[in-house]
């Protein structure tokens, strides 16, 4: 077990980290942001509204994360209008290739579970906020996203799990993140189980803390909404 190239390379494994932890901020921020809108328009019952952004969400959802991050940062470069146009510069980087394949990706999983949790909203608390006259504008900001956002937050949990993990793609494409300190710590020095290990650990523990923060979540905004 040669455990001193490990410690040699925390600065390396640190650098990973901190990489990592950037990409599944600007995934989940991002992913939310635009998920919030499309899953109120697929709740909405006009096939004309919903139908699109279900094929989407189907998409997205029915393929592999890592073919969706080929074919953005290697299939888009085949085009030569991709590569005469004004984005060429942003789709021949690989941090803006990665950001917009898992931000397209949580997106589609988090637009199913709000709109999934806006369609299990009690009917009451819709028929309690139409008695008080409110618009249909109010009614979403005060009553109907609220409720629903809070409902959603133990599905939404698992999804930034499962998004923290996704993000090991990346080294796929240069990116140095967490996995990609492993490999290079491998390449370097041909100890598999203890540069990855070590990576897991890094997981681990960054699974804690998200776990954690999500379940103070859960106990300040979704507790007082379940049943006594």
């Amino acid at each position: 077990m040669n455990f001193e190239a490990i410690v040699e390379n925390l600065p390396l494994y640190l650098s990973g980290a901190w990489t990592t932890l950037q990409l599944l901020l600007i995934s989940l921020s991002l992913g939310l942001l635009l998920a919030i809108p499309l899953a109120v328009l697929r709740s909405l019952p006009s096939p004309w509204i919903s139908r699109p952004i279900w094929f989407y969400t189907y998409v997205f959802r029915g393929t592999p994360m890592l073919v969706q991050l080929f074919l953005i940062y290697y299939g888009l470069a085949q085009f030569e209008w991709v590569r005469e146009s004004l984005l060429w510069p942003w789709f021949s980087s690989a941090w803006f290739c990665v950001c917009l394949a898992f931000v397209l990706n949580t997106c589609a999983y988090t637009v199913e579970i709000i709109a999934g949790a806006i369609r299990a909203l009690p009917h009451g608390e819709i028929e309690a906020a139409k008695s008080l006259g409110m618009s249909r504008w109010v009614m979403l900001r005060r009553i109907v996203l609220p409720s629903a956002l809070r409902r959603a937050l133990p599905a939404y949990s698992n999804e930034a799990i499962f998004m923290l993990h996704g993000t090991a793609l990346a080294s796929i494409v240069t990116l140095m993140d967490l996995t990609g300190a492993a490999r290079q710590v491998n390449a370097t020095y041909y100890i598999p189980f203890e540069a990855f290990i070590t990576a897991a650990v890094f997981y681990f523990l960054m699974t804690l803390v998200l776990v954690g923060l999500f379940h103070k979540a859960e106990a300040r905004w979704l507790k007082p909404l379940m049943p006594r």
